[in-house]
């Protein structure tokens, strides 16, 4: 089973064993790129009905991406915040 949907693709079913271990279907491992000894976050998602599993180096990705991009908006935050150079307060008319 591999269906897509609105909420991304369903790889089929797992259970939680005794020791809260669960096995990650093949498939999706394989599709994923989720290698043995790969780390993966764990977080509560639709407030505590699911899991949603992320894996670390893509977390990375996406964490420097957003760093780059708020690093390219302290220029413009500081010419906003700069003293007006002709007397007139920002934003008059």
């Amino acid at each position: 089973m591999n269906t897509k949907g609105i909420l991304g693709r369903c790889f089929g079913s797992t259970s939680v064993g005794p020791k809260g271990q669960m096995v990650i279907p093949a498939n999706a491992r394989k599709e994923l790129g989720v290698d043995a000894g790969a780390t993966l976050l764990v977080f509560d998602f639709f407030q505590g009905r699911a899991l949603l599993l992320l894996k670390v180096d893509a977390v990375e990705r996406i964490l420097s991406q957003i760093s780059k991009r708020m690093t390219g908006l302290g220029k413009p935050v500081k010419v906003y915040r700069a003293p007006p150079t002709t007397g007139e307060e920002k934003g008059a008319d």
